[in-house]
């Protein structure tokens, strides 16, 4: 593997920092000559670290059009650099990555990422509504269109801001805050993020471990805005059908009902999840057959301490790989060989 000389780095992208890149970079391991597929484009961290890794192709989703604009600055820099396209943008949700993948006529992927965290440009930008620190309109909308935060919070029943706290937030309060949400928008709707905010952090007690009463709320909120569980469900299928022979998929999430997909979906590739017992018939039939994926990981892989130090948006992340064999056998052996 060539490391490409000198580095690129695009200024307007120099104060970003994507999480677990040491070790998303050991998984994905890109390669001269291969093309690898970003899901996640956001600030362009990984997309930059892998195009100045190795000399080789890479293709970016993100349904941000702020996050397309930043892609397209940094595709022009590495191509002033080389001489040759070598980054290309596609706009939409990676829920999507089939179809958008298949009309760009992008060939199969040697490696897919996943970074499946809120970007931090999205967080740091108050105007985006996705911050409890920061004053903002309640937005949460990374696609920048269609219903916003605001308008579940002010329509929504009782009843569905509960489910979307605890499913979404894993909130233990999410009643008691649905039932304040419920009575104070009578007087006054909620536009900012504050106002909720400050909601939230009167009718839930203090969290002893230090996080904000206030997280778990605007966690849920924001993936019920934007589908983020029904867009990781459908990415990942869909991810696993894009890796061309040897192709790796690495997956990096931040909270425990992303990495449960994960590891249901993984789980499935690799044959982990078809355990049956000895006097099942379906054990007999599928001894000798081989699963078309392999665990690059056994169980998540965690940040080291020094980046949680450095990085506190990385104390939650979890990383997980497989690897797609590369020598198919027969139809009827429904397997592959290592």
């Amino acid at each position: 593997m060539s490391t490409l000389s000198p580095a690129v780095e695009a200024p307007h992208l120099s104060g970003h920092m994507p999480v677990m890149l040491a070790e998303v970079m050991a998984e994905l391991a890109p390669k001269k000559g291969e093309t690898i597929l970003d899901c996640t484009f956001g600030g362009g961290g990984y997309t930059t670290a892998i195009l100045n890794k190795a000399d080789c192709t890479v293709w970016a989703i993100d349904r941000d059009p702020d996050a397309i604009a930043r892609g397209k600055a940094l595709a022009a820099t590495f191509e002033a650099a080389s001489g040759k396209p070598r980054l290309h943008m596609l706009h939409g949700g990676f829920g999507s990555m089939q179809d958008l993948t298949e009309q760009a006529q992008a060939p199969a992927f040697d490696g897919i990422v996943l970074d499946l965290g809120v970007s931090s440009f999205q967080l740091d930008e108050a105007e985006r509504g996705f911050s409890f620190k920061n004053d903002g309109p309640l937005d949460m909308r990374m696609a920048q269109s269609g219903p916003t935060a605001a308008d579940i919070v002010n329509k929504a029943p009782e009843a569905e801001l509960a489910d979307i706290f605890h499913y979404y937030g894993e909130e233990r309060h999410a009643r008691r805050v649905a039932r304040a949400i419920v009575t104070d928008r009578v007087e006054t709707p909620f536009t900012s993020t504050l106002q909720l905010a400050g909601l939230i952090r009167r009718v839930i007690p203090a969290d002893r471990s230090g996080i904000d009463s206030a997280t778990r709320s605007f966690q849920g909120l924001r993936i019920a805005v934007n589908d983020e569980l029904g867009e990781i469900e459908r990415g990942l299928e869909q991810a696993l059908t894009l890796l061309a022979p040897g192709g790796r998929l690495v997956v990096v999430s931040f909270h425990s009902l992303e990495d449960r997909i994960a590891k249901r979906l993984f789980a499935k590739a690799t044959g982990k999840a078809d355990s049956f017992s000895r006097y099942d018939p379906r054990a007999a039939m599928s001894r000798g057959t081989e699963s078309p994926f392999v665990a690059l990981t056994n169980k998540p892989v965690r940040p080291s301490e020094a980046e949680c130090h450095a990085n506190p948006r990385a104390r939650s992340a979890r990383l997980r790989a497989v690897a797609k064999r590369t020598l198919p056998v027969s139809s009827f052996d429904k397997g592959l060989n290592p």
